[in-house]
């Protein structure tokens, strides 16, 4: 009677002894898959900052732009680019063949373009990224008369899928420009300005016609 107490005592302690093994073992399990997953997402959130560390800081230009051609300027005084006009995204600053440019490769975000007027230069890479949505860019220089900028402001801040910025870059006082199109105006009341906006603002050029210009960069 002793003994098969004993067997059963000792039976009920090695089976005991087994669950707690079993529970060590699912506890270590577990801190080594919490530990795995946490790794992990450390490594994907260093990573992922290094991409838009690079993707932000990373001015080195690309050595193609992926663009092509000449302008050809037509009997209304528009520039039109005949050849080819990249549309990857990319990561680093493009050089463009012209100033500002009519289209190219370009970065993944845009520059808000819902009559947007901006009082410092765009970076060229997203601007371009407006034009393809079928925005037109106003953008002006130094020599500009101030009252001309003042009143091309007001009209692009009333006319959706239009922007504006200064760029001491570029050769003439005003230029307008679309996807693959350009041209200088005069001043605000140059009858060309009313031209080109009707017929590029959303117009036959546009890339992706109907693609957002908010929700992009706002400076």
């Amino acid at each position: 009677m002793g003994s098969a107490k004993k067997d059963t005592s000792a039976a009920r302690k090695a089976r005991i002894e087994e669950m707690r093994r079993a529970e060590q073992s699912r506890e270590r399990r577990n801190r080594i898959l919490t530990i795995t997953g946490a790794t992990v997402a450390v490594a994907a959130l260093v990573a992922g900052t290094v991409f838009l560390v690079r993707s932000q800081s990373d001015d080195t230009p690309s050595a193609d732009a992926k663009t092509s051609g000449s302008f050809v300027t037509g009997s209304d005084g528009v520039k039109t680019w005949k050849g080819t006009l990249g549309r990857n995204h990319v990561t680093k600053a493009v050089a463009y063949p012209m100033e500002p440019p009519v289209g190219g490769d370009h970065h993944q975000a845009w520059m808000n373009c819902d009559g947007d007027v901006y009082d410092k230069a765009l970076n060229n890479v997203n601007a371009v990224h407006s034009l393809e949505h079928g925005a037109v860019w106003v953008t002006y220089n130094s020599k500009a008369p101030k009252a001309d900028v003042e009143a091309l402001a007001a009209k692009v801040e009333k006319t959706p899928y239009t922007l504006m910025s200064p760029d001491d870059k570029q050769a003439d006082p005003i230029v307008l420009t679309a996807w693959g199109h350009q041209r200088t105006v005069t001043g605000a009341s140059d009858p060309n300005v009313a031209a080109f906006f009707e017929k590029y603002v959303q117009g036959e050029q546009t890339p992706e016609p109907g693609a957002a210009c908010t929700g992009g960069l706002s400076k």
